[in-house]
């Protein structure tokens, strides 16, 4: 039986995605992950935010730039506003989708997307 599914990210410096993800979009970092006696890149990362979980990878092979991950959230103007205040930079502010979502991207330096669904 299928209990969660927890995207998989790849980043190509993990202490530039943990000041992105944690202190601009509000993640905690659950735990991170790296080869014995190295002390930055490569890394397998672990974050969290209201239940929701995303792995981030420096790791070579684990994912490629530019992918997508959607986050159900029940209010995706009280996101934009906490971020916006961090100075996060948003690709598409939220905006009323044709098929009926409420929704805001926001894309991390390795142009990975997250997209704000209500």
């Amino acid at each position: 039986m299928l209990k969660r599914a927890i995207p998989l990210l790849h980043v190509s410096n993990a202490a530039a995605a943990v000041k992105f993800y944690c202190e601009g979009l509000g993640f905690a970092l659950e735990f991170a992950h790296r080869p014995e006696g190295v002390e930055t890149d490569p890394c397998y990362m672990g974050i969290s935010r209201g239940g929701v979980w995303l792995n981030l990878s420096s790791f070579s092979g684990d994912g490629v730039p530019g992918g997508v991950a959607n986050l159900l959230v029940e209010d995706v103007d009280a996101l934009y506003a906490e971020f916006t205040a961090r100075g996060v930079p948003i690709d598409l502010a939220p905006t009323n989708q044709t098929w009926g979502t409420r929704e805001m991207y926001v894309k991390d330096a390795d142009r990975n997307c997250l997209r704000f669904i209500a």
